[in-house]
């Protein structure tokens, strides 16, 4: 666990050992505390409270204690969550902003583990979202660092019991109702069974493989974006006709990037699809591509080139 940790700051870290460590109290991010601890590493433990139980608030001070036991500064964030997507991604919107707000300029460990990067795998997959989603989480994405891609969930609760640390069991994890839960609980089992075993480890390889793979397409995409692309921000245009001719694999990007850049959230698949069609001249009219409640964003073709318009609701 040390070891892993030491070996992602050295590749991630420039030399730097200060660092913040997203702590929920539970076995997986006190493992990687101590560990981080033990690399000699400066932590700040980060512990966001969603106040989402009756007893979080209580969770929360042990974890802050226990982080100062080891050795680490110790903050709580307590955050309002709120409803879009769901619970757990609103919980998760609240925990990330929480984060971003609290770190200071140092970057953020957080514990996922080689079993959460199937999770997210199988996810991708059953939801249709492409190879960004199958490539799962990447071990550095400033300032967001995961050192324990690498490991299994068994060892970071192994390691809280040997060093002895009060690792919080949070309910949540054991909730049907929660799609991750019944991954890990009834869909991963089940996978092992049927295929002899080793599933989490090959979905892990799969989602670094993919990795790779989408790295080197967005590489391309984006100088394919730069040669295409007229103005910036939300006038940002779009040169069809030098866009239309590129491979599937890139044009889709170029979109994507098209989109974000005039001003979409995170365009899904849909949306992507829908103004890629626009491009390719295959649906006339406008996409809608978001926006806020007064307005929303629709993406138009003028003659040879795509650009977002505002619309009043």
């Amino acid at each position: 666990m040390t070891r892993a940790v030491a070996e992602f700051a050295t590749a991630h870290l420039a030399g730097g050992t200060q660092v913040c460590v997203g702590l929920s109290g539970g076995p997986d991010s006190l493992a990687l505390t101590a560990a981080a601890l033990r690399a000699g590493l400066t932590v700040r433990a980060l512990i966001v409270d969603h106040a989402l139980q009756p007893t979080s608030a209580a969770v929360a001070a042990d974890a802050a204690r226990t982080a100062a036991d080891l050795g680490a500064s110790a903050q709580v964030l307590r955050v309002s969550v709120g409803t879009d997507g769901g619970m757990e991604a609103a919980a998760r919107d609240a925990r990330y902003a929480a984060l971003e707000d609290a770190r200071d300029g140092l970057p953020v460990l957080l514990a996922h583990t080689m079993d959460d990067q199937a999770e997210t795998v199988l996810l991708g997959l059953g939801r249709g979202s492409g190879a960004r989603s199958l490539a799962g989480m990447r071990a550095w994405r400033a300032p967001w660092g995961r050192p324990l891609l690498g490991v299994r969930r068994s060892e970071t609760v192994g390691t809280c019991t040997e060093l002895g640390l009060p690792a919080h069991a949070d309910p949540h994890n054991r909730d049907p109702r929660f799609t991750r839960v019944r991954l890990r609980a009834e869909v991963i089992p089940l996978l092992d069974d049927v295929l002899h075993g080793g599933v989490v480890q090959a979905l892990a390889r799969t989602a670094t493989a993919l990795q790779s793979d989408v790295a080197a397409l967005d590489e391309i995409a984006d100088d394919a974006f730069s040669r295409s692309a007229r103005g910036g921000g939300a006038d940002t245009e779009l040169d069809v006709d030098s866009v239309a001719r590129l491979p599937d694999a890139v044009r889709t990007r170029v979109v994507r990037r098209w989109l974000l850049e005039v001003g979409a959230t995170e365009p899904t698949t849909r949306v992507i699809e829908a103004a890629d069609d626009v491009v390719r001249g295959l649906r006339g009219g406008q996409v809608a591509v978001g926006g806020g409640p007064d307005h929303r964003l629709v993406a138009v073709r003028v003659d040879d080139v795509l650009r977002v318009r505002g619309i009043t609701r």
